[in-house]
C-alpha cells in the first residue's frame, strides 16, 4: 500500500506541470552519453512518448559526433578540430550527410516508433526537407572571437561548417497538426543546395525560437552548470552566465553550449535547461517534479 500511495504521490505532483505545459511546444537537444547507451535511449523514447501523449508537442534535434569520427575512421578519412568544430571539406560532409541524416537520425527515429502506439509516429528529418535549415557558411572569424578563442587567420577556414540563417517552421508545424514527432539532423542547406554541418544546439536553440517553444531542453554529460565550487546550480539568469563566461567559471565546450541557451531566451522561448543525459529519464524529471535535476536558465 505505500508503494502504491508513493505512486499516487508521484502522479498528483506532475499533475499541475501537465496542465500547464499541455498543448506547448519542448525542443529538446538529444546528444552525448544519452544517445550512446541502450537503456539511456529507450528511456529518452520513452519520455518523449509519454509527452507527446500528455498533449505537449516534443520537436528533436539531434547530435552524432561519435558517430560520424566512427565511420571517418572506417572510410581511411582523419577527423580534424579546431577550437572544438571539425573541419568539414566536401569529402568529410557527404559523410556527416550521410551519418547524421541517415544511420543516426532514421536510428532515433525507429527506437521512438518501437514504443509507440496507436496515431502517433516519429518522423525523421534535415534541413533539405521542406527548406526546413537555411544555412550559410560560418564566420569562423566571428565565431571564435565570441566564444573567446584566438585562432590564427590560415586556419580558420573549416570548410562545410555552418550556422542558421533562417528556420521554415511550416514542415513543422505540418507535422505536428498530424501528430507526428519531428526528429532533425542538424544539417542545414543554401540556396545553391550546398550542405553545411551546423552545432546541434545551435540548431535547437534557432528551431526553438522561431517556434516560440515553452522550453528549450540540452542534454549534455554533466549534472548542469557548476558555481566556481563545483556545485550544480539549479537556476540562472542570463546575466549571471555572461558573468561566469568573463570570471572563467564557465569555459570550453561549455561556452557554446550556454550561448545556444542565451540565444533561444532572446528568441522568445521562455525556459532554457542543462540537463543531465546520463541519467534515467531525466526529461520527465526536471518537467514534472519541483526540484527539478538540471539546470533552469531564464532571462532577466
Amino acid at each position: 500500500m505505500e508503494k502504491a500511495l508513493e505512486k499516487a504521490k508521484i502522479l498528483m505532483e506532475a499533475l499541475p506541470f501537465i496542465t500547464k505545459f499541455r498543448g506547448k511546444t519542448f525542443v529538446i537537444k538529444y546528444g552525448g552519453n544519452a544517445m550512446a547507451k541502450a537503456d539511456l535511449k529507450s528511456a529518452f523514447a520513452q519520455d518523449i512518448l509519454m509527452l507527446k501523449y500528455i498533449g505537449i508537442n516534443p520537436v528533436i534535434v539531434h547530435g552524432g559526433g561519435p558517430q560520424i569520427g566512427e565511420y571517418l575512421k572506417k572510410m581511411g578519412l582523419e577527423s580534424k578540430f579546431i577550437g572544438g568544430l571539425r573541419i568539414t571539406p566536401k569529402e568529410t560532409m557527404d559523410v556527416v550527410e550521410m551519418v547524421l541524416g541517415g544511420l543516426v537520425n532514421k536510428n532515433i527515429v525507429m527506437l521512438i516508433n518501437k514504443y509507440a502506439g496507436g496515431h502517433i509516429r516519429a518522423v525523421g528529418l534535415t534541413g533539405k526537407d521542406g527548406g526546413l535549415i537555411r544555412a550559410r557558411k560560418l564566420d569562423a572569424s566571428e565565431y571564435f572571437k565570441e566564444m573567446g578563442n584566438f585562432i590564427p587567420t590560415e586556419l580558420l577556414d573549416l570548410g562545410h561548417v555552418g550556422e542558421v540563417e533562417f528556420i521554415d517552421t511550416q514542415i513543422l508545424k505540418h507535422l505536428e497538426e498530424d501528430n507526428y514527432i519531428p526528429v532533425i539532423a542538424p544539417i542545414g542547406f543554401d540556396n545553391e543546395g550546398n550542405a553545411y554541418n551546423i552545432n546541434a544546439d545551435f540548431v535547437a536553440a534557432e528551431v526553438a525560437g522561431a517556434l516560440k517553444a515553452e522550453k528549450a531542453i540540452f542534454l549534455t554529460d554533466i549534472e548542469g552548470l557548476k558555481d566556481k565550487d563545483g556545485n550544480t546550480i539549479s537556476s540562472i539568469k542570463v546575466s549571471q552566465i555572461k558573468q561566469m563566461v568573463e570570471d572563467g567559471i564557465i569555459t570550453g565546450g561549455m561556452i557554446p553550449k550556454v550561448k545556444a541557451c542565451i540565444t533561444t531566451l532572446e528568441k522568445g522561448v521562455k525556459k532554457a535547461h542543462i540537463l543531465d543525459g546520463r541519467v534515467l529519464h531525466c526529461v520527465l524529471l526536471e518537467i514534472f517534479t519541483s526540484e527539478g535535476i538540471g539546470t533552469e536558465i531564464t532571462l532577466d
